[in-house]
């Protein structure tokens, strides 16, 4: 009986593995049946390299979106890393154990607030600064601009890489942390020399984790980018990237129009795929290099 349970259990676990297998394999099915023909019809070098997006007159170039959402995911990687970062060693080697529990909450927190309150919240605060600010240097514009939604992307991101790099921190050795003390090094200099080199395939995963959150997001970029057509003119002009430019057209496009939006939605999937694939080649190369250090010792 108890062989006939275990053998059924495998069975769920199995099929609970296969749904997930399939999943993945129905969307690039879809993604790439109907975007990769669009690309072909349009040309894969005008597609990817056309700085022109003209629905109306049968222009698709996502140039300009595919360079708003790198300048976007770079302005935020600047602004949540080092926060990020910073926070993790607060958490890991100097927070008061009575205001731990509060902040770790608070960081926990950060991750489950929808979207659109991140959106709005840009829209109301950050937006009008940025607006005054522009009005004052004569730039002039709204206040939707590239860096607010860097600014919004960078507060989003945070709970990712804290979470991951404060995880791997933890995990190092005691003995690394207490063994750089005994030789007489400060503690700062034994978390930033000792500790983080050590925890780096975590830290570095957080990092590349935050990359993906960010370059993927849709719902509060639309709200505080400005969303223009057009390669990116500065940190305080509009942009829009390549999420944005799905959801907005996405509800009336039709025919080639349509694809063409699948065919954003396929560069940007490889995007992802990208940094997956980093993720993994560097935690493989530092876990070769963590074993090889080990046997060393």
């Amino acid at each position: 009986m108890k062989n006939w349970k275990e053998k059924g259990m495998q069975g769920v676990f199995l099929l609970a593995a296969c749904a997930s297998v399939l999943a993945v394999a129905l969307i690039c099915v879809f993604l790439f049946a109907n975007g990769v023909p669009a690309m072909s019809e349009i040309g894969f070098l005008d597609f990817l390299l056309g700085e022109e997006w003209r629905p109306s007159n049968n222009i698709y170039g996502i140039l300009p979106m595919i360079m708003g959402s790198i300048y976007v995911t770079a302005g935020a990687v600047v602004i949540g890393v080092p926060i990020g970062i910073f926070t993790s060693v607060f958490m890991a080697h100097y927070c008061p154990k009575k205001i731990y529990p509060f902040l770790k909450s608070a960081t926990e927190l950060l991750a489950g607030i929808p979207s659109v309150v991140y959106g709005f919240f840009g829209l109301v605060v950050i937006v009008p600064l940025i607006r005054t600010y522009t009005a004052k240097t004569g730039v002039g514009g709204n206040g939707q601009t590239m860096l607010t939604a860097s600014i919004i992307l960078g507060i989003m991101i945070l709970p990712t890489i804290i979470g991951v790099t404060e995880s791997a921190m933890r995990s190092v050795p005691d003995q690394y942390y207490e063994g750089s003390l005994a030789l007489g090094a400060t503690k700062e200099r034994t978390v930033f020399r000792i500790v983080i080199p050590a925890a780096k395939s975590g830290v570095i995963a957080g990092i590349v984790l935050g990359i993906g959150r960010a370059i993927g997001e849709t719902m509060a970029v639309i709200m505080v980018a400005g969303n223009q057509p057009r390669m990116p003119q500065g940190l305080l002009k509009g942009v829009r990237t390549m999420t944005t430019n799905i959801v907005m057209e996405m509800g009336y496009a039709a025919d080639l129009h349509r694809e063409a939006l699948i065919a954003t939605a396929v560069v940007l999937f490889v995007f992802i795929l990208i940094i997956n694939g980093c993720v993994s080649v560097l935690n493989s190369f530092f876990f070769k290099q963590k074993t090889a250090y080990e046997i060393g010792m």
